[in-house]
């Protein structure tokens, strides 16, 4: 069996790397609102990777492809919540209600327990944006807050399925 390395990322989550017998480098990032990502890292460039992320049902589907148990997934669930703190990267989708409504307009703390720490819009980043940053569809947010308050609004931000 492979030697598994982890690594704690702060408010982030845990990421799980290890080698395979054909010396590619696998890692699962195990976020603190519950999503995965499988991350693939290139060969030739050990810092560079690509990362599919997996929804809840992705998951299971692998899981039980690959014969992990129920188990593990238990275990990730208690080493999320380090003092109450989930961190998730969100996006604003097309037609959402927060489209050109400012941070402070949005009252995102109040209504939804979940604070705004840096928004993506394409190649500018905003860290720390001011209370009048104007939020607009496809920004990606980064969004911290208890984990129940972030995982509530991940789902409420999701674009409804026809």
């Amino acid at each position: 069996m492979a030697d598994v390395h982890e690594t704690q990322l702060p408010g982030i989550g845990i990421r799980h790397e290890f080698d395979t017998v054909a010396r590619d480098r696998i890692g699962v990032l195990t976020h603190r609102t519950g999503w995965r990502e499988l991350l693939v890292y290139d060969r030739d460039d050990p810092d560079a990777c690509r990362s599919v992320r997996l929804e809840d049902d992705d998951a299971h589907t692998l899981a039980e492809l690959l014969g992990a148990s129920r188990v593990t997934e238990q275990l990730g669930a208690m080493q999320q919540q380090v003092r109450g703190l989930a961190i998730d990267w969100l996006t604003v989708p097309p037609g959402s209600d927060l489209d050109g409504v400012t941070i402070a307009a949005s009252q995102l703390r109040r209504r939804h327990g979940v604070t705004i720490v840096a928004v993506a819009r394409g190649d500018d980043q905003t860290p720390v944006p001011d209370p009048d940053f104007q939020l607009r569809d496809g920004d990606e947010l980064i969004v911290i807050g208890r984990p129940d308050d972030v995982t509530r609004f991940r789902t409420l931000l999701a674009p409804s399925t026809p």
